[in-house]
C-alpha cells in the first residue's frame, strides 16, 4: 500500500552533508530555519517563540532499502534492526525531531536542535503536548 503525503516546508540550516550532521539534534546542531510554504501561513501563525514543537521530516537523502545497522555506525556495537535505532536509512526515512522555537519570521522559524540537512522537506509541525492539552 502507498500513501501520499505533501511537503509544507523545508530546512535551511548551514548543514549540507550527513558527514557533517550530528547524530541527534541536541550533540551540537546550528540553529536552522523551517520555512513554511506560504499557503500554510494559517497552519503556522499559532507556533510560538520558545515552545518546543516535533517536526516531521523526510529524509530525501536517505538510503530506504536499509534494515540493520550499526547504532551510530560504530562497526564494534551489534548491528540492529533499523526500528529499533534512530537511523535516518530506513524503509521510510521519516524524521522525527524535537525542537526549540527561537524566533518567528513570518512563515520562518528559527529552530534549535534540528540536525536536519539544508533542503531537507518538512511534512508537519506538532505541539509537544503536556499531561493535559487541549490542542
Amino acid at each position: 500500500m502507498r500513501y501520499e503525503v505533501t511537503q509544507v516546508g523545508r530546512v535551511e540550516s548551514p548543514l549540507y552533508d550527513r558527514d557533517q550532521a550530528p547524530r541527534q539534534g541536541d550533540e551540537g546542531s546550528p540553529d536552522a530555519w523551517v520555512v513554511v510554504a506560504d499557503e500554510y501561513a494559517d497552519a503556522v501563525a499559532d507556533v510560538a517563540v520558545g515552545e518546543d514543537v516535533l517536526l516531521l521530516t523526510w529524509f530525501d537523502r536517505a538510503a530506504r532499502d536499509v534494515h540493520v545497522v550499526h547504532p551510530r555506525g560504530d562497526v564494534t556495537r551489534t548491528a540492529l534492526g533499523v526500528f529499533s535505532t534512530r537511523s535516518p536509512d530506513r524503509p521510510n526515512p521519516i524524521g522525527l525531531h524535537r525542537v526549540t522555537v527561537r524566533e518567528i519570521h513570518g512563515t520562518r522559524l528559527l529552530v534549535s536542535n534540528l540536525e536536519a540537512l539544508d533542503g531537507t522537506p518538512v511534512l508537519d509541525i506538532k505541539p509537544v503536548l503536556g499531561a493535559v492539552q487541549e490542542r
